[in-house]
C-alpha cells in the first residue's frame, strides 16, 4: 500500500514537472508591430544645366549650319526650322522667352565635342539616336523628334525606281554620319558593287551631285527633300521609295545632368500633348482661361505643380506652346504643307491619327 502510494505520488509530481517544461517551451507573442513612418517629402534635384542657363539668361543651342526646313538663316539672318523651333521651346519653357537663344552653327565631325565640353547647353541637329552615340560618346538622347530614314535621290531622267538599279552607281554621301555606315551595310548584304563618294557635307555633297561628279545621293529622306528644294531643279530629281534605315532624330544633351535631360524630353512631350488636346498657340491663351479637362488643366499650370518637379515655373508648358506652338504646328511651318519641303506626316503622325504614326506622349499627370 505504501509503495503504490509513493508510486503514484511521483507519477503525478513528475506529470506536473513536465507540464511546466511544456507550457515554458511555448514561444512568446511578437511585439506589436511599429507604425510605418510617414514618406518623406520629395526634394526635387537641381540642374547645373538650368542654372548655368538662368544664370547667362540665354540657351545656348547647336543647330545645323544649313538644312532648309531643320535650320537656316532666313534673309534677315533669323534662324528658322524645326530644330530650331525645338530650342525655342525649350528657351520658353526654362527662361519664358522663346527668343532667349543664342544659335551656334556646328558641322557633323564637331557637333558631339562641342556638346560634351559644356560650350552648348543643347545639341538640336537632325542627329540619329544610335546605341554607339547613347552608350559611347556620354551623351544621351532624351526624346525623338522626328522619324525618319535614309534614302536615296537621282535624276529623273534616269528613269530608276530602286535602290537595285544603282549597281556600278557613284554614289555620294557625307562623311562623319551614320549615312556612310548604312549604305556600306545595306550595298554589301545585297552584293550591289558601287562608288562611294564621300564628302564633308550636305552643301559639298549637293554641289557635287549637281556637277554629275556622283549619281545618286544618300542621306536620311528629310535631307533629301530639303537639298532638293534649294538645286537647280526641283522637279529634275527624284527620291526613290527604298529606305534603309531607321534614323530616329532628336535632340543631344550631356550624359551627368538627368533633370536637364528630363526638362527637355517633357518640353517636347508637352506640345506632343497639346496637339493631341487642340491646343494651339493662337487661342491657348483663352483656352486656359477655359480649360476644365484635368490633363489640359495640368498642362496648362492650372492643377498641380508639376514644373516646380523639374525646377521650372508653374507656367512653362503653357509659354512653350503660347510663344513656340503645339508640334503639329512646328511641323507644318517647317517641313509640312506650309513650307518648301511639303513632307507628309507619315511616321511622325499622332498615335491616334488616321492613319496613326508613331508620335506618342506619356500622360500628363
Amino acid at each position: 500500500m505504501i509503495r503504490r502510494l509513493c508510486a503514484t505520488t511521483a507519477l503525478a509530481l513528475a506529470l506536473v514537472a513536465c507540464g511546466e517544461r511544456e507550457e515554458a517551451a511555448e514561444p512568446s507573442p511578437p511585439p506589436p508591430a511599429a507604425a510605418p513612418s510617414a514618406p518623406a517629402t520629395y526634394q526635387p534635384a537641381v540642374s547645373p544645366t538650368l542654372a548655368a542657363v538662368r544664370k547667362r539668361g540665354w540657351l545656348s543651342c547647336g543647330v545645323h549650319p544649313e538644312l532648309a526646313g531643320f535650320s537656316v538663316r532666313d534673309v534677315r539672318g533669323v534662324w528658322r526650322g524645326f530644330d530650331v523651333d525645338v530650342c525655342r521651346a525649350l528657351a520658353a519653357a526654362t527662361l519664358g522667352d522663346a527668343n532667349a537663344v543664342r544659335f551656334r552653327p556646328l558641322s557633323a565631325a564637331e557637333r558631339f565635342a562641342v556638346l560634351k565640353s559644356g560650350e552648348i547647353d543643347v545639341l538640336s541637329r537632325n542627329t540619329s539616336w544610335t546605341f554607339s552615340r547613347d552608350a559611347g560618346l556620354g551623351v544621351d538622347f532624351p526624346v525623338i523628334t522626328y522619324f525618319d530614314g535614309q534614302g536615296f535621290m537621282v535624276r529623273r531622267a534616269l528613269n530608276l525606281t530602286s535602290v537595285h538599279e544603282l549597281s556600278g552607281a557613284r554614289i555620294c554621301v557625307q562623311a562623319g554620319t551614320d549615312a556612310e555606315q548604312n549604305l556600306s551595310d545595306y550595298m554589301r548584304a545585297r552584293a550591289i558593287d558601287y562608288q562611294a563618294v564621300v564628302v564633308e557635307s550636305e552643301e559639298a555633297g549637293r554641289a557635287s551631285y549637281q556637277s554629275e561628279a556622283c549619281d545618286a545621293m544618300s542621306a536620311d529622306l528629310s535631307a533629301l527633300a530639303a537639298a532638293r528644294t534649294v538645286m537647280n531643279s526641283p522637279t529634275a530629281h527624284v527620291i526613290l521609295p527604298d529606305i534603309i534605315s531607321k534614323e530616329p532624330l532628336g535632340p543631344a544633351v550631356r550624359q551627368d545632368d538627368p533633370v536637364w535631360a528630363d526638362i527637355v524630353r517633357w518640353t517636347m512631350f508637352a506640345l506632343i500633348v497639346a496637339e493631341e488636346l487642340e491646343l494651339r498657340s493662337a487661342d491657348v491663351a483663352e483656352a486656359k482661361g477655359l480649360a476644365t479637362a484635368p490633363e489640359a488643366r495640368r498642362l496648362l499650370g492650372l492643377e498641380r505643380e508639376l514644373g516646380p518637379l523639374l525646377g521650372l515655373r508653374q507656367d512653362w508648358a503653357f509659354q512653350a506652346i503660347r510663344q513656340v506652338g503645339a508640334y503639329d504646328e512646328l511641323f507644318r511651318r517647317n517641313l509640312g504643307e506650309g513650307s518648301a519641303l511639303r513632307l507628309a506626316r507619315g511616321l511622325n503622325a499622332r498615335w491616334n491619327a488616321d492613319p496613326p504614326g508613331l508620335l506618342y506622349a506619356p500622360p500628363m499627370r
